[in-house]
């Protein structure tokens, strides 16, 4: 049996900055909407938290842009 490997981390194991980093990408990707409005606000207290370094807060909000966007 071979093991599955994904083109993204497990966003469990990221660090903030990673997190950050993939949650920009899938807001890149995502179509203008309130959805995508929504995860902006929270990117944008992800990227605060992380100026701040408070890595907790910033996966916190890196969570939640991503629920945003589903």
């Amino acid at each position: 049996m071979t093991p599955t490997t994904s083109a993204t981390p497990n966003s469990a194991t990221q660090t903030a900055a990673a997190r950050l980093v993939t949650v920009m990408a899938a807001w890149n990707k995502a179509p203008d909407s309130a959805k995508k409005a929504a995860a902006l606000k929270h990117y944008e207290a992800a990227e605060t938290a992380h100026s701040r370094k408070d890595e907790a807060n910033c996966i916190k909000e890196c969570k939640a842009a991503e629920q945003a966007l589903v």
